[in-house]
């Protein structure tokens, strides 16, 4: 007996739902693991002097986290779903650890409102490619192509730092916000796609793992840029 098209949508939604709920639960728990672990350490004058008085320990620390998060893209289809894991919160308790200086450098009161303008933008752009039908290809192709040259310009900044006036600053803060938003949609509406059914147990944690990460990174970036754009500093 063949199941109604009405049946099916439904499971497959239900599906859906399901899928894009544990992806939401992993990209939260990193968010929190980032937070607590940044304010742990911007809570210890000795462990802040311990890592921002060394550039060995605080060199250390990004290559470990750019280091975690390649390992995660990179090799996530040949490690176990307990490696995937535990290396995501590894990449996110990393992240809190670089990520203390913002405590240091922008006010609580700051931080606190550009964190829950953030979470509301984020949710509205992913709850809008969640149910819309349109296909968000083109946009994410056209941000893909905008972060490689914001990535390009940002290194050239960086040899030529005569070149960050404020306004090629907030330029760029206001660029990377554009990109991540539509990032933010793009990837929401892809990992929605890629919703693994009928998988075992082992991929579908991977492929949230998977998902938490690509959300994770668009949240974190699209907060940084809009905290250097309209964050109080100290």
């Amino acid at each position: 007996m063949r199941s109604s098209p009405t049946r099916s949508s439904q499971t497959i939604s239900q599906s859906n739902a399901t899928f894009m709920s544990r992806v939401y639960f992993w990209m939260m728990l990193g968010l929190v693991i980032s937070g607590v672990v940044a304010y742990s350490i911007a809570s210890s004058p000795e462990l802040m002097a311990s890592i921002y008085s060394n550039k060995f320990i605080w060199i250390g620390l990004i290559v470990m986290q750019l280091a975690a998060v390649v390992a995660l893209s990179a090799l996530i289809n040949k490690i176990n779903a307990l490696t995937t894991t535990l290396l995501y919160i590894a990449y996110a308790a990393l992240s809190g650890a670089t990520f203390s200086v913002l405590l240091m450098v922008f006010t609580t009161q700051s931080i606190t409102q550009v964190f829950f303008i953030t979470a509301f933008a984020f949710t509205g752009l992913s709850a809008f490619a969640y149910f819309t039908k349109r296909d968000l290809g083109p946009i994410g192709s056209f941000c893909m192509i905008g972060l490689f040259g914001l990535i390009g310009f940002i290194l050239v900044t960086m040899l030529f730092p005569s070149l960050l006036t404020n306004a090629v600053s907030m330029t760029i803060n206001t660029l990377g916000i554009l990109i991540f938003a539509g990032l933010t949609a793009y990837d929401t509406q892809r990992i929605k796609n890629l919703n693994p059914v009928h998988q075992s147990s082992e991929i579908a944690q991977k492929a949230a793992i998977s998902g938490a990460l690509m959300l994770y990174l668009d949240f974190i970036n699209l907060f940084i840029n809009l905290l250097q754009l309209i964050g109080d500093r100290r």
